[in-house]
């Protein structure tokens, strides 16, 4: 049976917080900003990832956590630091 990252452990105490991003956000920035595109909340999404490898909190460990229920983007182990 499937078991989602809160049923595990309700306080995330295994995910280290760290964003996983595939590069393609601030593909996105980039190519906005050559275009003259306002795009606040990708950008803001972005720079959430980057803060994210220097700051361990559980607010990034949600992310992280739904973003690999959900888009399948893996995370970082806090024992290991070693993406899944």
């Amino acid at each position: 049976m499937w078991q989602g990252h809160f049923e595990r452990d309700g306080q995330l105490e295994y995910l280290s917080g760290i964003i996983a991003d595939s590069g393609e956000g601030k593909w996105t920035v980039e190519t906005a900003l050559d275009e003259g595109v306002s795009i606040p909340v990708i950008a803001g999404a972005l720079f959430r990832r980057y803060r994210s490898r220097s700051q361990d909190n559980f607010s990034d460990k949600v992310v992280a956590a739904l973003r690999d229920e959900f888009g399948g983007h893996g995370y970082t182990q806090k024992s290991r630091l070693q993406k899944k």
